[in-house]
């Protein structure tokens, strides 16, 4: 009898707890979660002809790396980087991979947090369906970055070859190619990394602009008259700070238009403040001081041009080209006066002034020396082109 009241306690307590009691609400049993959601995959709506002749140019705090754009194979993925650029998307992101004097990796959105570096490398994929793309992995190629296994899983994150990668070639959408900055890549893919391959010092695309890629067989600033000329402005990023020049070409338009080549072409990037003198000049631009090697097309633009000697007095603050003595001697070098010199008036070529950065010149004239070289040495990061008021 003990034993059957148990048995019916026992069964009252079941149906108490299957029973939910006023106000409470009935916990249904768990499902299971439903299905992943595939992503759709971009199509641009960029037609072939709004794509065609385009470049991207990339600043990054290293220096500036500029690729041709290759739609006519790779459209999807052309027109997502496209896009992305425009809206600003790659701007403070960073190269996080590298392969010394191999590959350099980069565009995932997550590498702007430097709190979530675990996870670089993971961002911004699962976008665009493989293509064929417009070649083989040679030095310069700019391609796609994949999740492994899966070949549709293209999106903002790429890398550039800085030498042949063969073996990458058909696994990988091919969609630009370098042509101007790959010392710059050189640089950036000797950047110290971890064991994982990781950068472990910040290397970020300051910013990634799409333009209009300059006409076969014409030369930068060939053509501008001087009042087009005057509207520009070079800023150089030196190892001290930033030093911004204005220039005079109705007083020596063949050196304006000479210096404004070399500096949008990227000749100038990494090179040494290689004299100071104080109470004179600090002196830049010699290529037997620059960190990284010229392409073939920056090769090209060095040549000697001839002294445009004017009425401009070297006060401080003058940019100046030095007198050339050897007609061998291509004329790269430029000075900064660095306080009055009559001497060099009608001697040098005066083609500029600054309108920004005395205190830089007045620290890199104060910086340590050995004999006129700064010891440590500083240099010209880079050299940036822009019209007044950009």
């Amino acid at each position: 009898m003990r034993r059957m009241l148990v048995l019916l306690m026992a069964l009252a307590l079941c149906a108490a707890l299957a029973t939910p009691a006023a106000g409470q609400v009935k916990l249904n049993p768990p499902k299971a979660p439903p299905p992943r959601p595939v992503p759709t995959l971009v199509k641009t709506p960029l037609t072939l002809a709004e794509m065609t002749g385009k470049q991207a140019v990339i600043e990054t705090t290293l220096g500036r790396i500029v690729i041709d754009l290759l739609p006519e194979k790779a459209p999807n993925h052309v027109g997502y980087f496209i896009k992305l650029a425009r809206e600003g998307s790659y701007n403070g992101t960073t190269f996080h991979r590298l392969v010394a004097r191999g590959i350099i990796q980069g565009g995932d959105p997550l590498s702007k947090d430097p709190a979530k570096a675990d996870r670089y490398g993971t961002g911004g994929l699962r976008m665009l369906a493989f293509e064929p793309g417009a070649g083989s992995h040679v030095g310069g190629a700019v391609s796609s970055v994949l999740l492994p296994g899966n070949k549709d899983s293209a999106g903002s994150q790429f890398f550039i070859c800085l030498v042949a990668q063969p073996v990458l070639d058909g696994q990988y959408t091919v969609f630009g190619k370098v042509v101007q900055g790959i010392g710059i890549a050189q640089l950036i893919s000797e950047t110290p990394v971890d064991q994982a391959g990781k950068a472990t010092t910040r290397v970020e695309m300051t910013s990634v602009t799409i333009r209009d890629a300059p006409p076969a067989g014409v030369e930068p600033f060939s053509t501008e008259s001087v009042a087009e000329l005057a509207q520009y402005q070079a800023i150089l990023d030196t190892s001290l700070g930033k030093i911004t020049i204005e220039f005079l070409p109705e007083k020596a338009p063949n050196n304006v238009r000479n210096f404004l080549r070399l500096a949008s072409s990227g000749i100038y990037d990494w090179t040494a403040i290689d004299r100071v003198v104080p109470g004179y000049i600090v002196q830049t631009g010699y290529l037997g001081s620059k960190r990284i090697p010229m392409d073939e097309g920056q090769k090209a633009l060095r040549r000697n041009v001839p002294k445009e000697l004017n009425d401009t007095t070297h006060e401080k603050g003058v940019v100046s080209m030095p007198a050339v003595d050897n007609p061998d001697d291509p004329s790269t070098s430029f000075f900064i006066a660095t306080a009055g010199a009559s001497s060099l008036d009608r001697t040098c070529t005066a083609f500029g002034k600054l309108v920004d950065g005395l205190n830089v010149v007045d620290a890199i004239e104060q910086a340590p020396r050995e004999g006129e070289a700064p010891k440590p040495r500083i240099d010209v990061r880079s050299i940036r082109v822009v019209k007044k008021g950009q």
